[in-house]
């Protein structure tokens, strides 16, 4: 277990998740980890979503809903609210995987600055059936030039890295997280470090990934942000490796 002391904070966007966000809510409160607190920032709902998480004890949930100009307008809002010492995002149709999760994120970090971890892609919540997993590596020599990349969803900073790495950029529609990860990692000294065991049950079908189409545009946005950070050329390793890397996450054990 990590420190009693350490206080995590999670940050949850929604828009329209009445039929998943309440997995997403119970799978935070379950967690272990005393000290934590749930961001929710709402796109100003129109269904349910809204009632679900009022249907809740308000005291680990914090609630803003308001129209925002998309997923990482939103999560900027976040890094501008949470009161945690360290942050991570849970997607509202995504759970933690088991109660013990913010507590080994904790405990990883107690000696370093950024943490990642394993994530299953399930079929749904009900079943859990998994049909990819992402098992984490420790950073190579060359990092993002390579096509690795750590999970976003199960990504955790502390205070330090979000108030060095700033915003997420708007620009883009799919992979700000990469970018953001990127700047964290290969921009700063910061120590990175592996947490065993599965994090997080990422719903399949998320906006990077949920067709060909998503799946082209991410790879070219996260090409966009190596050429602007790490000077890569118009047509980098790094493009055609990190698709590769993910090959093996579908040989389901």
């Amino acid at each position: 277990m990590g420190r009693v002391d350490m206080k995590i904070s999670v940050l949850t966007v929604c828009w329209n998740s009445a039929a998943t966000i309440r997995h997403t809510i119970d799978s935070f409160l379950a967690q272990d980890h005393r000290d934590k607190e749930l961001v929710v920032i709402d796109g100003n709902s129109s269904d349910e979503t809204l009632s679900i998480v009022r249907s809740y004890p308000p005291d680990q949930i914090r609630l803003i809903s308001e129209p925002d100009s998309g997923m990482y307008d939103a999560l900027n809002k976040g890094l501008r609210l949470y009161t945690g010492d360290a942050v991570g995002v849970l997607n509202s149709d995504d759970c933690f995987h088991d109660r013990t999760a913010l507590g080994r994120i904790s405990a990883g970090l107690e000696t370093a600055d950024i943490v990642h971890g394993d994530l299953d892609f399930v079929e749904d919540h009900l079943s859990k059936r998994v049909v990819r997993r992402w098992r984490a590596a420790a950073r190579p020599a060359k990092g993002f030039r390579t096509g690795w990349m750590p999970a976003h969803p199960t990504f955790y900073v502390k205070r330090k890295v979000t108030d060095a790495v700033g915003d997420f950029n708007t620009k883009y529609k799919v992979a700000s997280d990469y970018d953001w990860m990127l700047r964290s990692i290969e921009l700063h000294p910061f120590i990175v470090a592996t947490v065993d065991g599965t994090l997080v049950d990422m719903m399949v079908g998320g906006k990077s990934t949920k067709n060909l189409s998503s799946t082209i545009h991410h790879n070219l946005e996260a090409l966009q942000s190596r050429r602007m950070w790490l000077r890569s050329c118009l047509i980098d390793f790094a493009l055609i490796a990190k698709p590769i890397r993910k090959v093996r996450q579908f040989i389901v054990r």
